[in-house]
């Protein structure tokens, strides 16, 4: 836990208090763009990915030095570390380019309490899959601008729409007859 608090608090000043952050969100919101204004897109993908990889080396590291067996097919199975990654980068994405380490916690911790509440539960291990990759469907359509505006539409609609009358034809309740007295 320790190692994962330090790791997330060197990347939150690296990345909001550099000028490296500021490269690494300019690339991921418009690499081409980037590229054109004289930063070395590539070689910053590059970096990004290297320190992606070392992180998933770290993580494995921890993974295998909690098992009691060293089983190299099955070490990994039902990590959340992948899921964790592959959420936040399909939120990045998602988002331009630009994202949150904060967020990035709070996925992965999400992701972490929903394993846990599942086990708790009593439901079967097979099925935890099924269910994360359910919220991180959620939560990326929650993310996605497109999605977004499609809900707001299908909101003004239904407040725009007209009530329907409630009174039965031929009645005083009813907003086509005229009542006079």
């Amino acid at each position: 836990m320790l190692l994962a608090l330090a790791i997330v608090g060197i990347s939150a000043v690296v990345i909001r208090r550099t000028a490296l952050g500021m490269l690494i969100e300019s690339v991921g919101g418009n690499a081409e763009a980037s590229r054109l204004a004289g930063v070395r897109a590539r070689g910053l993908i590059w970096l990004v990915y290297a320190f992606c990889g070392l992180c998933a080396g770290v993580a494995g590291l921890m993974i295998s030095s909690n098992t009691s067996a060293a089983d190299g097919n099955n070490a990994g199975l039902g990590s959340n570390s992948t899921l964790s990654s592959l959420s936040s980068s399909a939120a990045t994405q998602l988002s331009g380019g630009r994202f949150s380490i904060g967020g990035t916690v709070v996925g992965a911790l999400l992701i972490q309490t929903l394993s846990t509440t599942i086990y708790t539960i009593g439901i079967p291990p097979e099925t935890t899959l099924l269910f994360k990759a359910l919220v991180v469907t959620a939560v990326c359509l929650l993310q996605s601008p497109a999605f977004r505006a499609r809900l707001a539409g299908r909101r003004r609609r239904r407040l725009a729409a007209p009530a329907p009358p409630t009174g039965t034809p031929g009645t005083v309740d009813d907003p086509n007859v005229a009542v006079t007295a």
